[in-house]
């Protein structure tokens, strides 16, 4: 079995967890102190405009190789590629009144062709251009791939609009509610790395990271059960294992990357009742005719744990809404990395409507944690936010002060935009490592 005392992610400290009701709860907003105040329809409602205009547009691409033994394997494909270096995408957006916005892209859409859209498309349209008219200039992630550019500009406009006005990037989000600057965090890992023995890798990970002060992981089904040969009946067994070491008072997630089939969900289903897990993730094929359908009957089927969808595959508002209206989930994980932290923010707002909650997906580096951290700040139906735990040190070192979870939670700054600062050095430090993030097995 892998040590895990080896990797670099894990910091020393403890603190008891607590239980899955108390996590439930202690994340999601009161109804009543959602109705406080005055209720704006829009984040820059009733917001005065400043005279600003966009002189420039800087895309830096950055990487960081992974150590060999910090690698980890796609098990969500039967080929099991290995994930051997992580990217981000720093957006830096310049005005004339000397005020610069940063935001950040992600990067699976191949950050050179991320870079290069930017440059080509998004520079020329936003250039001699009011940041205030955002809404207007960003909304264009139609499919993610190059069009997520858009994401790092949005994000970028928006911490401009934070510093010209003197506030925070979640005081404007939050139009019906006091925004919430601690923001509770789950760990999300369960990789396979070289060696791993399943389930006894995830027992270790997770009693780590409870002693990090986590109160909730999120794990994945392990190496493609097409590989390993696995069966419903054994992974029960296994994840019945997980939860036996951890206790009742620690949250579990289920991401199954959408590997199972109906019957398999609906074996695991009276069992994860039974073991008190918080939510299950996209347990199914997520396109087709009969996906929704599907995911309505699987949540039909749940009592007291929940459905998530959509992270990784819904890239704008229009993606969600049927499935938002046919309450197909319990809980919707828009990533402000990949559609924009404004078009985020309307997903979570159209979810709220159907009285469905928000976990927005947060899988890579410190600049899409603070975009999605702020959306968390700025809604009234936040869970839980996601903090990818996978070596990354453009999660932990690119900001001057690290935005990185204590005891379970973030605390984002006070200061004006997003209140973050990338550090000097950060090109040299992380200099662009060009191809795929992923390699196959040697």
């Amino acid at each position: 079995m892998r040590s895990l005392s080896r990797r670099k992610f894990i910091a020393s400290g403890a603190i008891a967890g607590f239980g899955t009701t108390a996590c439930l709860s202690s994340c999601i907003i009161n109804k009543s102190e959602a109705s406080e105040g005055k209720t704006r329809n829009h984040p820059l409602d009733g917001v005065e405009r400043e005279k600003i205009i966009i002189t420039d547009v800087k895309v830096t691409l950055l990487s960081c190789e992974i150590p060999p033994d910090e690698q980890w394997y796609l098990d969500w494909i039967p080929e099991r590629y290995k994930a051997w270096k992580t990217d981000s995408i720093l957006v830096e957006v310049f005005t004339d009144k000397g005020i610069k916005g940063i935001g950040g892209a992600t990067q699976y859409g191949g950050p050179d062709v991320v870079k290069q859209y930017i440059e080509s498309i998004i520079k020329p349209a936003i250039t001699g251009k009011n940041p205030f008219d955002i809404e207007y200039l960003t909304c264009g992630v139609k499919r993610r791939g190059p069009m997520a550019g858009w994401a790092g500009v949005d994000a970028a406009l928006w911490d401009i609009i934070g510093k010209a006005k003197g506030k925070p990037v979640y005081e404007f989000l939050a139009t019906d509610h006091p925004p919430v600057r601690k923001i509770p965090v789950y760990a999300s890992a369960g990789e396979m790395y070289d060696g791993d023995i399943w389930p006894d890798n995830l027992i270790e990970e997770a009693l780590k990271l409870r002693e990090r002060g986590f109160r909730a992981y999120k794990f994945r089904p392990g190496t493609h059960w097409s590989v390993s040969g696995m069966t419903m009946t054994k992974y029960i067994d296994g994840v019945w294992k997980i939860r036996e070491a951890t206790g009742q008072e620690f949250g579990l997630i289920q991401e199954c990357n959408a590997q199972w089939n109906m019957e398999q969900t609906m074996q695991f289903i009276p069992e994860a009742e039974k073991m008190k897990l918080i939510w299950i993730e996209d347990p199914v094929e997520r396109l087709g005719p009969e996906a929704k359908e599907n995911y309505r009957r699987i949540k039909d089927a749940l009592k007291n744990v929940k459905l998530s969808y959509g992270g990784d595959v819904m890239d704008n508002r229009f993606d969600y809404k049927e499935w938002i209206d046919r309450n197909a989930m319990d809980i919707v994980q828009p990533d402000a990395g990949v559609m924009g932290l404004t078009e985020a923010w309307y997903v979570s707002r159209m979810a709220h409507l159907q009285n469905q909650l928000c976990a927005p997906h947060n899988w890579h580096g410190a600049l899409l944690t603070v975009a999605n951290a702020t959306l968390a700040a700025g809604i009234p139906n936040l869970m839980m936010l996601e903090s990818n735990q996978t070596y990354n040190p453009l999660r932990t070192d690119l900001f001057k002060e690290p935005l990185v979870p204590v005891d379970g939670f973030i605390s984002l700054p006070d200061s004006p935009g997003f209140g973050v600062e990338v550090i000097d050095d950060a090109e040299k430090r992380f200099p662009f490592i060009p191809g795929r993030y992923d390699k196959p097995r040697q």
